[in-house]
C-alpha cells in the first residue's frame, strides 16, 4: 500500500486540477455550449490534454535529470506569455484570425501557459521523488526506468484531471441546455384563465 501513495497523490494533484475553471473545463464547457453540442466540450479535451501534459512533462524531465527550475522563472516566462498574448489581442492590430474563438492550438498553449502558471508540473514533485527515485528491490534504477516511471505519472495525473475536466464541462452543457429548455417551457405555458 505505501508505494500505492505516490500515485493517488499524483491523481488526486490531477483531479485538483480538474475542477480548477483556468485549466480547462470553463473553455470546454463554452466550446460545448458555442455549438449547441455537448460532444464539442468533450472534443476540447485533446489540446487542453497537449498543454497540461506538456507542461508537466517539462517539470518531470527536469525533476528526472535532476536540473533545478526556478518556480517564479517559470510562472514569470508564462506570464510574460500571456500579457504579450492579452496586449496583441486588445490593441486592435491582431487579424481576424486572432480574435476569433480560440482553435484546438489557442485551446492548447492556454492550458500549458495556466498549468505551467499554477505550477501543475511542480506539484507533482513529492510524488515524483518516490517513485522515479524510490527503493526499487527487483532492479537497479536507471535513467531510462526513471523517465518512464515519470511519464506514466504525468499519464496518471492528465487522465485523472481529464475525468474531472470532461465530467464538469458536459455538466455546465447538460445544465444549461436543461435551464434553457426549462425557459422555453415557462414561455408557452399561458397565463391562467382569470375568474
Amino acid at each position: 500500500m505505501a508505494s500505492l501513495w505516490p500515485w493517488l497523490a499524483v491523481a488526486g494533484a490531477g483531479a485538483l486540477h480538474g475542477l480548477n475553471p483556468a485549466t480547462g473545463w470553463m473553455l470546454a464547457a463554452a466550446w460545448g455550449l458555442r455549438s449547441r453540442d455537448s460532444a464539442q466540450a468533450l472534443r476540447a479535451l485533446m489540446p487542453i490534454a497537449v498543454g497540461h501534459a506538456a507542461s508537466v512533462a517539462l517539470v518531470g524531465a527536469a525533476v528526472v535529470w535532476g536540473l533545478s527550475m526556478d518556480r517564479v522563472v517559470l510562472q514569470a516566462l508564462a506570464g510574460g506569455l500571456f500579457v504579450v498574448v492579452a496586449i496583441a489581442h486588445l490593441s486592435g492590430r491582431t487579424p481576424k484570425v486572432a480574435r476569433a474563438p480560440a482553435g484546438h492550438a489557442g485551446l492548447a498553449l492556454w492550458s500549458f501557459m495556466m498549468s505551467t502558471a499554477h505550477g501543475a508540473g511542480l506539484m507533482l514533485v513529492p510524488a515524483l521523488i518516490p517513485l522515479c527515485l524510490g527503493d526499487a528491490l527487483a532492479r537497479e534504477i536507471t535513467a531510462s526506468g526513471s523517465l518512464t516511471l515519470a511519464l506514466a505519472a504525468v499519464g496518471v495525473h492528465t487522465a485523472a484531471m481529464l475525468a474531472v475536466t470532461g465530467v464538469i464541462a458536459t455538466g455546465v452543457c447538460r445544465g444549461f441546455d436543461a435551464g434553457a429548455r426549462l425557459l422555453r417551457g415557462l414561455k408557452r405555458e399561458p397565463p391562467p384563465a382569470p375568474r
